[in-house]
């Protein structure tokens, strides 16, 4: 099948978070808040209608494909079927970093990945805030504005790197890399490993949305991934310890410390 191009597709999602995201930012009211499984976990009209508005546009762009987006699953669980079938998946995050967004925080972005046979075959990260998009492409690289970005710290010693390991960091971890990052958005996760500004993570929570863009990306910018247990990250997973890493020394070592803790 013939792809969709990537430029449109960019220009597309920043045009929803133009319309949808960012006139809510900093501007919600309490009733336009809401918690989803725990008071922690939140959802906001912002969310609603970003991936409303999405969902309406990405099919229009490639007949007979269909979305996966995180709060239309939070409705229908059986939404997530959906990856198991024949036509192409759009796999949508309209806001990733939620309750950043709802407590004013600018760490939040737009995730968006097409998925097609259980592979990634396309992704895209729009921070709505510093006006960028990541693109990725399987085969093609990883791209902001015109520069393929390459991950960093291939070679290095995982005691001088700088890494993610989550809200709870794995115990086995701490202290043995030089220091943590807490973004609270997978989305902001990924952009500073292609960008080169951190250099490894490691997830604890598989859902789709999260980081079948952003597998992808930190892939076609060199970087190396894979789950505690040895397998190969795909989008139809749902439990595991996800592991980003910047060569495959660097996995190893953070496989054997975590594989009995994840």
């Amino acid at each position: 099948m013939t792809y969709p191009d990537p430029d449109r597709i960019s220009a597309l999602i920043a045009a929803v978070a133009q319309e949808e995201i960012l006139p809510r930012f900093r501007t919600l009211r309490d009733d336009q808040i809401r918690a989803k499984s725990h008071p922690h976990d939140l959802v906001t009209d912002a969310d609603v209608e970003a991936e409303r508005v999405l969902t309406a546009r990405l099919t229009a762009e490639l007949p007979g494909s269909v979305v996966v987006g995180e709060e239309a699953v939070h409705g229908d669980a059986g939404v997530l079927d959906r990856l198991k079938g024949d036509a192409p998946v759009w796999v949508v995050d309209p806001v990733d970093g939620t309750s950043n967004f709802a407590h004013g925080k600018p760490l939040f972005a737009t995730l968006v990945a097409l998925v097609v046979g259980g592979h990634t075959v396309q992704g895209w990260l729009h921070d709505p805030i510093r006006g960028i998009t990541i693109t990725t492409e399987a085969g093609s690289g990883t791209w902001l504005n015109g520069e393929r970005l390459r991950v960093a710290g291939q070679g290095m010693r995982l005691a001088d790197l700088i890494g993610s390991a989550g809200y709870s960091p794995v115990k086995a971890l701490r202290g043995r890399y030089a220091k943590h990052v807490h973004h609270a958005s997978a989305a902001h996760d990924y952009m500073a490993l292609v960008e080169g500004r951190m250099h490894f993570a490691v997830f604890r929570r598989l859902m789709p949305w999260d980081h079948a863009a952003g597998v992808l990306a930190h892939q076609e910018a060199g970087g190396v991934a894979g789950l505690s247990n040895g397998n190969d990250y795909s989008p139809l997973l749902r439990s595991g310890a996800l592991i980003l890493a910047p060569d495959q020394p660097i996995l190893d070592e953070i496989r054997s410390l975590v594989s009995a803790k994840a």
